[in-house]
């Protein structure tokens, strides 16, 4: 019985443990936040639960809508996305200050443990 009862929690023990090591890196913060109002930012930055491979990871941002104005949506350009020094956070550096309006960030990154994940919200600028 106890070698039975030892190999069930070995068993259990082992799908555990691969489980755990397969987890998916998560956002855990970003500035701007999602669904917020913010002013004009030069930066926005996302901090994830793992570390980060840089050449694999970016950030994309797009503005939406711009106020009093009728418009497609309108890809940022001179968005610079590089890894902070703690591995786990990416940076997007802004050419200029952002406009008025709503953007959207799409992010896509890999982090050390090789999972990709991708994701996306969206802001304000007052």
């Amino acid at each position: 019985m106890f070698r039975k009862t030892a190999f069930a929690v070995a068993m259990a023990t082992s799908v555990f443990a691969a489980t755990a090591v397969q987890a998916h890196p998560k956002l855990s913060s970003a500035t701007p936040a999602a669904d917020t109002v913010v002013a004009a930012p030069t930066k926005v930055q996302l901090t994830f639960t793992e570390g980060l491979v840089a050449q694999f990871s970016g950030i994309d941002l797009t503005m939406t809508e711009m106020p009093g104005m009728k418009m497609g949506p309108m890809k940022m350009n001179g968005v610079k996305a590089t890894l902070a020094p703690d591995g786990k956070t990416l940076v997007a550096t802004l050419a200029k200050p952002l406009s008025a309006g709503t953007y959207k960030v799409d992010y896509h990154i890999v982090s050390t443990d090789t999972h990709r994940v991708q994701g996306s919200y969206t802001f304000k600028v007052k």
